[in-house]
């Protein structure tokens, strides 16, 4: 298996240092046991006001023809390393407060965080992950009546890590590259923004 633990400036949690977004998947059935705690821990994650906007559509490769549809909703590019993947999943999130109607306007930030907090469990569970903002978003929401209340946000796959030499075309290269990030000093400020804060 490919291992591409990132190379902190700083120790942090196994989890979060192992975690990397493959596209090789090799097929394996995800448990439901192992499915359902992952959507759990989206379930508890933090949301202004509590107001909990996400919702996930999730299809699963015991059911072809609902993982066929699930697949013609990523984008055509994304669709060559996505069909693998046994589970599929489209996250959506609530344009409105169902408490009192008005806008939300951290409801894309708050299913972010779900998403994160579920990435965490399944990475915990030796789960991989890969999120596509490359999706069909009129294609999704006529296949599954998505009402016009709730943005598509994302799409993702969900599943064992396979061989990078299963994927297509260019994808085995992409998928050996070095994983790289900017450094603190160009994200973290203090004083002024643009200014780097002083850590350690």
């Amino acid at each position: 298996m490919l291992n591409k633990p990132a190379q902190t400036s700083t120790p942090v949690h196994e989890l979060i240092r192992e975690r990397w977004s493959p596209r090789a998947f090799n097929g394996k059935a995800v448990s439901t046991t192992d499915l359902t705690a992952v959507l759990e821990a989206a379930r508890w994650a933090a949301s202004s006001n509590n107001g909990q906007p996400w919702r996930f559509i999730v299809a699963t490769n015991d059911d072809a023809s609902g993982h066929a549809a699930a697949v013609a909703g990523f984008a055509v590019r994304n669709q060559r390393w996505a069909k693998a993947a046994p589970v599929l999943v489209f996250a959506c999130a609530r344009k409105a407060f169902e408490a009192n109607g008005n806008p939300n306007a951290h409801s894309w930030y708050d299913t972010g965080a779900a998403i994160a907090t579920l990435t965490i469990e399944a990475q915990a569970r030796g789960l991989r992950l890969h999120q596509a903002a490359g999706i069909e978003r009129d294609t999704i929401r006529a296949t599954y009546g998505v009402p016009e209340e709730f943005d598509i946000v994302v799409g993702f796959a969900l599943g064992h890590q396979g061989d990078p030499d299963s994927l297509p075309e260019d994808l085995p290269g992409r998928e050996r590259e070095p994983r790289a990030r900017k450094p603190l000093a160009d994200i973290v400020f203090s004083g002024k923004f643009g200014t780097p804060a002083k850590l350690g």
